[in-house]
């Protein structure tokens, strides 16, 4: 049993813990002053994210008002029919992720190859691959959906233009993953 002071969640982009609230942006805004030499970089690349999931749990509400429920006819990398929904939920994180410019390349589910958002001298920090709309099998049955996340370091090492194989990295060099639940309510 959760008491009120163990609770941590996020719905409607505000943070509960121990009876107070908080915005996502006032505790990423808090945490990146804990962070020794940060840049502000991570803390963008993670606005960027929760901005793409605000679109994507728009467009999740209004599926069956707008006919964006149903399959697009294409196969996925995965093998599995492409919902209508995959490619919105698609198109809203990589716009979401170009727009920042901490992300030199993204991996998602629904496109075959990695997708590079800088070319030759990388000024972005980071890597995500990200499955856009996971479970979205569900969809037409009204199941809960959601988006999952990866976030690497482009390796320090890294010179040049940033490929497939700088994303190939051991999961103790995630720099952090996660999660955002589509349904009665978001929380990411």
């Amino acid at each position: 049993m959760q008491t009120e002071s163990s609770t941590l969640g996020l719905a409607g982009n505000t943070l509960a813990t121990s009876g107070s609230l908080k915005t996502l942006e006032q505790f990423i805004i808090e945490r990146e002053g804990e962070a020794p030499g940060s840049t502000g970089q991570f803390s963008r690349l993670l606005r960027d994210i929760a901005l793409a999931a605000k679109v994507v749990e728009r467009d999740v509400r209004k599926a069956g008002l707008v006919d964006i429920y149903g399959e697009t006819g294409v196969v996925n990398v995965q093998d599995e029919e492409q919902k209508k929904l995959d490619v919105l939920a698609h198109e809203e994180f990589v716009r979401a992720l170009r727009r920042g410019g901490e992300v030199c390349l993204i991996g998602s589910e629904e496109h075959a190859e990695a997708i590079p958002l800088q070319f030759d001298d990388c000024q972005g920090k980071y890597i995500v691959l990200f499955d856009p709309l996971d479970g979205s099998s569900n969809i037409d049955v009204n199941v809960s959906i959601g988006t999952i996340f990866s976030i690497y370091k482009v390796p320090d090492d890294h010179v040049g233009r940033v490929t497939v194989e700088d994303a190939l990295q051991c999961g103790r060099k995630q720099v952090a993953a996660g999660y955002v639940v589509y349904g009665s309510s978001t929380i990411l």
